[in-house]
């Protein structure tokens, strides 16, 4: 199975995200990964959805479909050597009184993971990078003992040189302050 990731640009509307995943839910497609969140243009969202499918002419109609939303701005569909992305995942990792150490500095250069917050008992660990390289740091962090673990969604762009500004001229979109 293929590993796709799908960016749509849409204008940010009420209940457009059930419409999109509509379209996955009725070709029994599941949604891997779904990540929302506003582009440099006011009022254009960016959906990144990762998805596994055996066909990409599958894929391809699946993007068809989408592009027939009326608020659907453009798609496009990405294999993963097509695209730069990364994730980001929280570890609450217990250190109890008495448990060994935690090496901060072997981690920091390692595997270029931070404590964002710590407390006497547990501290929290963000880790950025690849879908491999967290799992990567997962089992090395997991004999500490992970009392949470989350990871966010993917968040990618295409290697193309141009990217949404082919499709939205300079002129017509207010970019943020």
């Amino acid at each position: 199975m293929n590993k796709y990731t799908i960016c749509i640009f849409t204008e940010n509307t009420i209940g457009l995200l059930n419409r999109i995943t509509i379209i996955f839910t009725r070709r029994r497609i599941n949604i891997e990964s779904l990540t929302v969140s506003e582009t440099e243009r006011k009022g254009v969202s960016r959906f990144t959805i990762v998805i596994r499918h055996d066909s990409r002419e599958a894929v391809e109609k699946l993007v068809r479909q989408i592009r027939k939303i009326i608020e659907v701005m453009a798609v496009f569909g990405y294999l993963d050597d097509e695209i730069v992305s990364n994730e980001i995942a929280l570890f609450k990792i217990e250190t109890p009184l008495g448990s060994k150490p935690l090496d901060i500095e072997y981690i920091n250069k390692h595997f270029n993971a931070w404590v964002v917050y710590w407390q006497l008992d547990y501290v929290v660990i963000e880790k950025t990078g690849s879908e491999k390289e967290i799992f990567e740091f997962f089992s090395y962090i997991r004999p500490h003992g992970i009392l949470e673990f989350v990871r966010s969604g993917r968040v990618a762009v295409g290697k193309t040189e141009k990217g949404l500004v082919e499709y939205l001229p300079e002129n017509e979109w207010a970019y943020y302050l």
